[in-house]
């Protein structure tokens, strides 16, 4: 995806977009964050992310697209294992359905 898409999607999709952005900045599942990376250095996983997000049907469905996302942008070792994006899924799943339900 490129910028200008990603960019389209932002602005397209900003709540559910900043929802999943903040789940993954508050994890922040490879650490970038915690070395000082910009806030926004997870926007290209978000960006692949957030389209899938209608593709689960589950929470564990929902942490094998955050997973595979994360090992796609970053690889397996970089990523680490399934386990590691159990409460990412659980907290974007919660949050997109309740708003969902709005």
């Amino acid at each position: 995806m490129s910028r200008i898409e990603r960019s389209k999607l932002k602005e397209k999709y900003k709540t559910q977009w900043e929802m999943v952005a903040a789940v993954i900045c508050e994890e922040d599942p490879i650490g970038l964050l915690e070395i000082g990376a910009p806030e926004d250095e997870y926007d290209p996983e978000v960006g692949t992310i957030l389209p899938r997000i209608k593709e689960a049907s589950s929470v564990e469905e929902l942490c094998k697209i955050v997973h595979s996302e994360f090992v796609h942008w970053f690889g397996q070792p970089t990523a680490g294992p399934l386990s590691a994006y159990s409460g990412i899924a659980k907290e974007i799943w919660h949050k997109y359905h309740a708003k969902k339900s709005i």
